[in-house]
């Protein structure tokens, strides 16, 4: 199976099923010296574990991380960093009926399709419990960029079709939410279609909005490997993603050019600035030095448990009822998902930009 593996200097690679005895990930191209511990990560991994709150699923697991390679007394040592999570409380049984029928909405039909064989349960590979993989990769990556002074807000926008405009200040306001969204009187109202979703055994969608401060001009490359179009591919990655916008967005074609570019001006210290951000950080595929904004859209959870008209693999039509433990809505476990991938892509675009300039080879290497 190809295509587990991300990023080109900074690469991240992710194995492991739902079901499995464990998923991991193998790092490599970190710089040596980096602090790290096991707790570095698990911040990250506890945002995103299940059963953290009423409106995700009802699987338990502690998504303890361990580290096998790469770190030695604490710092990274240049070599690969390989880590794991061992899967604690499946309960694959409930997922029987399915061996031989497509839920609508996943990757069923599709991966059966592909490799003529597919693990039903819990969705296998397709799963979204393979983002704990990248979760715990972004969280490296973070402690990478933020020597540098890069900075990430990363919240829930949208959910159930209740919007927040407010823009949150930290992340502590953020994560002491139980939607990780940036509003509590919004929160509130979410929280209550929700709970209607729940009660018509039904699911739901939203928004996640990343913020990125402190992106120093120049990162990204000009044709394929732009920075909007490697942030692209690395959110809509997701499984769930169905949607993904920069800065201003899809709105911008209902502006006007005269409306849409944003103004330049230098301050008293020749400084450049921008007087908008309609394009969201980004300008010809790369960082212009002020806040990267972009937003993903992510579908309703597909495994729902009303009745769905569905087909066996042997092509008969049948109903089909979903057992199991799933999330009504998986936006604010995506969150750090999301903060993660972005966090990976910028880490391997930044050592690429390295090569960029050669007067700033020559000035590392002391010629």
């Amino acid at each position: 199976m190809s295509g587990s593996v991300y990023g080109k200097n900074f690469t991240v690679s992710t194995w492991g099923e739902s079901h499995g005895k464990a998923l991991g990930v193998v790092i490599d191209g970190c710089p040596a010296g980096i602090d790290l511990s096991e707790e570095d990560i698990q911040k990250d991994l506890d945002l995103r574990k299940p059963g953290s709150n009423k409106f995700g699923t009802k699987r338990k697991e502690s998504d303890t991380v361990h580290i096998l390679s790469g770190v030695f007394e604490g710092k990274t040592t240049g070599t690969p960093i390989s880590l794991i999570v061992y899967n604690e409380d499946q309960h694959s049984k409930d997922y029987g009926n399915l061996a031989y029928t497509y839920r609508p909405g996943h990757a069923d039909y599709t991966f059966a399709q592909k490799y003529g064989f597919r693990d039903y349960r819990g969705g296998g590979r397709s799963s979204g419990r393979e983002t704990l993989c990248r979760t715990a990769a972004g969280a490296v990556a973070k402690k990478i960029l933020s020597q540098l002074g890069i900075s990430f807000i990363t919240y829930s926008k949208e959910i159930a079709g209740i919007s927040s405009e407010k823009i949150p200040s930290s992340r502590d306001e953020i994560f002491a939410d139980p939607l990780y969204m940036s509003d509590s009187d919004v929160s509130v109202l979410a929280q209550e279609r929700l709970a209607k979703c729940i009660e018509d055994k039904d699911s739901a969608g939203g928004i996640v909005e990343c913020r990125i401060k402190g992106v120093m001009p120049g990162i990204g490359e000009t044709v394929f490997d732009k920075l909007d179009a490697s942030l692209a591919k690395a959110i809509v990655s997701l499984g769930a993603v169905k949607g993904f916008e920069v800065g201003t967005g899809f709105a911008v074609s209902k502006m006007n050019g005269s409306t849409n570019n944003d103004g330049f001006y230098a301050d008293e210290n020749k400084t450049i600035h921008k007087k908008t951000n309609n394009s969201g950080g980004i300008l010809g595929g790369m960082s212009d030095g002020d806040e990267i904004v972009f937003r993903a859209a992510f579908k309703p959870t597909p495994s729902i448990f009303k009745k769905q008209q569905t087909v066996t693999s042997e092509g008969k039509n049948t109903e089909l009822e979903i057992a199991g433990r799933h999330d009504p809505i998986i936006v604010p476990r995506a969150v750090i998902v999301v903060e993660a991938m972005a966090a990976i892509t910028l880490t391997d675009l930044i050592f690429s930009n390295m090569f960029a300039r050669m007067d700033k080879i020559k000035e590392f290497y002391g010629k």
